[in-house]
């Protein structure tokens, strides 16, 4: 708050309105978790763990899944090498969006408000609601699928039914921020159990796994490898997670001084790392279960997550394979349900100074999200919600350079940054990231339009 209040060296650059004086990101939840002062750095460390977990959830929603076993099953461990580095370009970018919300006391959508002209900003707030609502298709898909794969319940059904959970998002904010964090943790615990022992089940050879994280000729010379390759990059990295996380750094009660905002950056960094390191461990298992079980089996064929979950019971001989897969899925569909009720309250709050209750916000998207789905399932069964799936990916991964551009150009600003701007080896490898995030979505817009 004393950032917003009392501009400093590190918020000059920025226009300041009454208005945005008035609004720190997320309201009262902005520095209500408390955080060590002093003493171990553990201790301190564990104050700011949350935020990187809730991140990392949409590095492993239900729309990386379709990417990931269409790439395992169809060319082994071979794009190993592509989930690593599409994870280390989101290391990366996430520890820039929390920089961006500690150094300059601003979520990347006020950013944007306050440094681009109206319409420009109007336009940047379209296209992260097109990403936030394909977000929300994918993961009403997902967990209809979930649903019908755990307890026969059909696609439709399943899709209004995730309608509910924004009673769901209401009651964990309402018991602090750190309830709504502790829920999400619990989640992802429970997806990284099911893949631990799915890849335990399949038992794959560690030689051509470890092989599969060197990059190989056969990505770039195969079109359709390299073509898996840019779905899987486009779906890992998330558009509205930059948003989200440069907003919800800002609920740690660090000092809000040149220091504390240093310490509060390292902790945060440290914290969406190791969340991520663990997303990289979701995706890599889903690749490598999908190459072990489908491809070492000829069965390359499998790109869809039902295929996949008929198939691996058998194909493994153990019966509950399955069923932990299909656990691992719902808890990944709640999962980002919930953290794109958060995303899409600090894009609007951002950009338009706009505020409607969340339910009412997280019923208008999600019934946005439902329709196509019920629509597609009607007329073309359950093979056309997996075409909705990919094609969903494709819009989200349009969406990203309008993310990524405007971060690094804010983080590269010293009139914004203040003595927190990034130095410039890491100002070269972010616009390296953003220039390979564009050619890749242009690619993939040529391949999607002209097949």
């Amino acid at each position: 708050m004393d950032a917003l209040l009392n501009p400093t060296e590190s918020t000059r650059g920025w226009r300041f309105t009454r208005e945005t004086q008035a609004q720190p990101s997320l309201g009262h939840l902005n520095g209500s978790v408390p955080v060590l002062a002093g003493g171990h750095w553990l201790r301190r460390l564990m104050g700011f763990i949350g935020p990187g977990y809730m991140v990392s959830v949409g590095y492993m929603d239900p729309g990386n899944w379709a990417t990931d076993i269409a790439g395992g099953s169809q060319f082994g461990y071979t794009l190993l090498a592509v989930i690593l580095l599409s994870n280390l370009m989101a290391i990366v970018l996430q520890a820039l969006a929390a920089r961006l919300g500690i150094a300059t006391g601003r979520d990347l959508a006020q950013a944007c408000r306050d440094h681009y002209p109206r319409p420009v900003g109007y336009a940047l707030w379209l296209a992260c609601e097109t990403a936030i609502i394909a977000c929300d298709l994918a993961e009403v898909i997902g967990t209809a699928i979930a649903l019908k794969l755990l307890f026969g319940i059909p696609l439709v059904m399943g899709a209004v039914i995730t309608a509910l959970d924004v009673l769901l998002v209401l009651l964990l904010l309402r018991r602090g921020f750190r309830t709504l964090e502790a829920f999400v943790i619990a989640l992802l615990a429970v997806i990284f159990v099911c893949f631990g022992i799915q890849i335990a089940l399949a038992a794959p050879p560690i030689q051509a796994v470890l092989g599969g994280f060197l990059p190989s000729s056969e990505i770039v010379t195969n079109p359709a490898a390299l073509y898996i390759a840019i779905g899987i990059i486009g779906a890992t990295v998330m558009p509205h997670n930059l948003y989200l996380h440069s907003s919800i750094v800002q609920t740690r009660a660090y000092p809000r001084t040149v220091e504390g905002k240093r310490e509060a950056v390292r902790f945060a960094v440290a914290d969406s790392t190791i969340a991520l390191m663990l997303a990289l461990f979701v995706n890599a298992s889903i690749l490598i279960m999908a190459a072990s079980v489908f491809h070492a089996g000829g069965r390359t064929e499998v790109q869809e997550i039902e295929q996949a979950y008929e198939l691996l019971s058998p194909l493994l001989g153990v019966g509950i394979a399955s069923t932990l897969f299909a656990a691992a899925l719902l808890a990944s569909g709640l999962n980002s349900t919930v953290t794109a009720t958060l995303a899409g309250q600090i894009v609007m709050e951002g950009f338009l100074h706009l505020k409607i209750p969340d339910w009412a916000r997280r019923l208008i998207t999600r019934a946005i999200a439902i329709v196509p789905v019920v629509i597609v399932t009607a007329l073309y069964g359950d093979r056309g919600t997996a075409k909705l799936l990919v094609l969903s990916q494709v819009v989200l991964s349009m969406q990203l350079p309008f993310a990524v551009i405007p971060l690094v150009q804010f983080v590269s600003d010293r009139s914004k940054m203040g003595a927190l701007v990034i130095p410039g080896w890491l100002k070269l490898l972010a616009w390296g990231i953003a220039a390979v995030i564009v050619a890749l979505n242009v690619k993939l817009l040529f391949e999607t339009i002209f097949g």
